[in-house]
């Protein structure tokens, strides 16, 4: 198998030569055990890595044996996300903001695919966006606003309500198609998005209203 590093620059250049470029045999990446080490270096120092999922397991214990058993249950197309723990933690304003926890599985799959798929479509993103980017940040978002915008009077601040929870995943799902070829590749995006929630306390069918297709299967 390559270095995990060494795919992720390549499909990098790749997408960075050829914009409309159409990206095939992508699912072979879920097989490559290196790719689950680099997904373990990248999530094991993050602050909330410790709490469990709704199996109860963290990033704790992680071998490569844990590796073995996820890329078998792939290969056999037997793999499926847990639920996701459903958690509150207090905002600034009093109210409270929902948070999903992730079985540890889960965030090693999340984790290589978001890998793969940035590598693929950070070259074509717009230079004006600075939201959840490698190296962009509110900083660079001003800094591009003091060089460029000069002249300007008055600015727009706009938010979505609950952009994530509310956000159409069909659509996406079309995004997607127009750069990943591969079917299978998709179908783990697909599956990947149709994440259900299991709050404190146990099923809430509140909880799946976020996520109607998630809701449907149980229900």
């Amino acid at each position: 198998m390559q270095n995990a590093e060494k795919v992720l620059s390549i499909l990098n250049q790749k997408s960075r030569q050829h914009e409309n470029y159409v990206f095939d045999r992508m699912y072979r990446n879920l097989f490559n055990e290196d790719f689950y080490l680099n997904a373990y270096r990248k999530i094991y120092a993050k602050q909330g890595n410790m709490t469990a999922g709704v199996d109860g397991r963290t990033i704790d214990g992680f071998s490569k044996a844990t590796i073995a058993k996820l890329i078998e249950k792939l290969k056999s197309e037997t793999y499926c996300p847990q639920p996701v723990r459903r958690a509150y933690i207090p905002k600034k304003n009093g109210k409270m903001r929902p948070l999903g926890i992730p079985a540890f599985e889960d965030k090693l799959v999340q984790e290589v695919m978001r890998q793969i798929l940035e590598a693929i479509y950070e070259p074509v993103f717009s230079p004006n966006s600075h939201g959840f980017r490698p190296g962009k940040s509110c900083h660079t978002a001003l800094h591009q606003i003091k060089s460029k915008a000069k002249g300007s009077n008055w600015v727009v601040e706009g938010d979505i309500t609950g952009c994530f929870d509310n956000i159409d995943h069909e659509i996406l799902l079309q995004i997607l198609a127009e750069k990943i070829g591969d079917d299978r590749c998709r179908a783990r995006a697909a599956n990947a998005s149709d994440f259900s929630f299991f709050p404190p306390g146990g099923y809430d069918r509140g909880c799946m209203e976020a996520n109607p297709r998630a809701a449907a299967k149980l229900l």
